[in-house]
């Protein structure tokens, strides 16, 4: 299929054979130098115009006869091996042709032709060799004993000599595979430069999140270990409060225990005493004598009933000083136990306690044209900024701060924002580097050195808290919507005293703590 595709390149229109002495005339055919100067002989004779026998344009003068070296080249090269030439099996795969023992196939070899290359190209030197090219992926898949030595910018695809003089690549600009490579080359220093700067960002930017992946890993190790702690804490405290409640209970108890016993035994003797009483009064009862009866002791003279209204108020005062069974003092018990729950809940809330910081106001001395309330809780500003998300060094060139700084412990604030277009954070005292959170419109930012990056969260409410843990180097805020929502939390060291920052744009900002 390649052989007769080359060969039909190689013939000439007008006689059918391999072209002799090509030319090319002006509308760019090629044609055997005898057969065009024939026919233009033709021509003549019939007094026509000189034309192209194959498209037929005209000419007004007899054109020149460009000899066309490259074709010639080719055509000898293809005419130079004589038919019956090679041993049998000896064919080119490419085109056909019969191929001396040994030897390459003249028609598909360029070296055999002679042809005149673009400059620069020259014999093919050698080139570095990929590993992971195999000899296949150089040679052309058209000519398959050509190697692929030009680049189409055209078709952006790599071609042989044969490709580009006759094939699909006719009359197309190609380049060296090395100027082409060189080029390209170029194109990709040129992406580096802008690559590189990019992709160095991003390893600091990856530094800087390792680090506070490195920071929050041992910040949840010592939260970790401080729970812990915590817990253990108070689970002792629970168990001795334990056995304290269960020591009081079984000292009440013994305590009534006794009380109790005391009072069963002088119980026991009165009944021992009023059974004996009870027999006597029995025995006179069952008498049949009737002057027994009368001379034994009067059981129902005074002294007899005094006794027995004496006894019978006793009882009723010994029943109702006598404690009930099993009536302990829930009172006192109930107290111990509510105050010693109390002082283990006291010890844990002083374990994650936040202060609201209640006396933060604004200093009217950083003010620069905003207004600020008479109790200096409100910041409103009514001019315009015009400022874009990341002019975040003019934003903060116009922060109001607060008059208290804080430089150690945990403490959290509350505002309420009012417009689309208002900040709050934290800053050093006296500088300008700082870490807030800016909305925007309907988006979230925060501001992290000297780039602003946009949160996917979308306001739902204008009211924020601010928290700060100096000594853990967090600030975060968060939402008070309901259900609370995070917003962000920044990770540093802080080393400086900080103070509340506040930043508005037709709007106003109200410290709400």
């Amino acid at each position: 299929m390649a052989a007769a595709d080359l060969r039909d390149k190689l013939t000439c229109s007008l006689c059918r054979e391999i072209y002799t002495d090509p030319v090319t005339l002006p509308c760019g055919h090629n044609y055997c130098r005898g057969c065009i100067v024939g026919t233009g002989g033709e021509q003549g004779e019939r007094r026509e115009e000189p034309s192209c026998p194959e498209c037929r344009q005209t000419f007004t003068h007899r054109p020149e006869l460009k000899k066309n070296v490259t074709l010639s080249k080719i055509c000898e090269g293809f005419r130079s091996t004589p038919p019956g030439q090679g041993g049998a099996g000896n064919i080119c795969p490419t085109c056909d042709s019969p191929v001396a023992a040994g030897t390459s196939c003249q028609n598909c070899d360029p070296s055999q032709w002679g042809i005149n290359l673009p400059v620069g190209s020259g014999p093919a030197e050698p080139a570095p060799t990929d590993p992971t090219n195999s000899p296949r992926n150089r040679t052309c898949s058209a000519h398959s004993q050509m190697e692929l030595e030009y680049y189409c910018p055209q078709d952006g695809a790599c071609v042989c000599v044969a490709c580009w003089l006759v094939g699909e690549h006719l009359g197309h600009r190609v380049e060296p595979l090395s100027e082409a490579s060189e080029n390209k080359k170029e194109k990709l220093r040129e992406v580096l430069e802008k690559l590189s700067p990019e992709r160095e960002e991003i390893k600091k930017r990856i530094q800087r999140l390792q680090e506070r992946r490195r920071e929050g890993a041992e910040k949840a190790a010592g939260e970790t270990k401080g729970v812990t702690a915590l817990f253990r804490g108070i689970r002792e405290r629970l168990e001795a409060l334990e056995k304290q409640m269960l020591s009081e209970i079984s000292s009440e108890q013994k305590k009534i225990s006794h009380q109790l016993h005391g009072l069963i035994r002088q119980l026991e003797i009165k009944k021992d005493e009023l059974s004996r009483k009870i027999r006597h009064i029995e025995e006179l009862c069952n008498m049949a004598d009737p002057l027994t009866v009368l001379q034994a002791p009067e059981p129902d003279g005074a002294e007899f009933y005094e006794a027995e209204g004496g006894d019978r108020k006793r009882r009723k005062m010994e029943d109702i000083n006598a404690p009930a069974v099993g009536d302990l003092d829930l009172g006192g018990i109930s107290e111990t136990l509510l105050t010693g729950l109390d002082q283990i809940v006291t010890e844990a809330k002083g374990r994650f306690t936040w202060q609201e910081a209640t006396d933060l106001v604004l200093d009217t001395e950083t003010t620069d044209g905003e207004t600020v309330s008479e109790d200096r809780k409100t910041v409103s500003y009514t001019g315009e900024y015009e400022l874009e998300p990341w002019e975040t060094d003019l934003i903060w060139a116009s922060v109001i701060l607060s008059t208290r700084s804080f430089s150690s412990g945990r403490h959290y604030w509350e505002v309420k924002g009012r417009g689309e277009n208002w900040g709050v954070g934290v800053t050093p005292r006296g500088g300008y580097k700082d870490w807030p959170l800016i909305r925007l419109c309907d988006t979230y930012y925060v501001s992290e050195g000297n780039g602003i990056t946009a949160l996917p969260l979308r306001p739902s409410c204008g009211r924020i808290r601010v928290s700060l843990d100096y000594e853990a180097g967090l600030v975060s805020f968060y939402e008070l919507s309901e259900p609370i929502r995070h917003i962000y939390t920044h990770t540093d060291s802080f080393t400086l005293p900080l103070r509340a920052a506040f930043w508005v744009e037709l709007g106003s900002v109200r410290i709400t703590s």
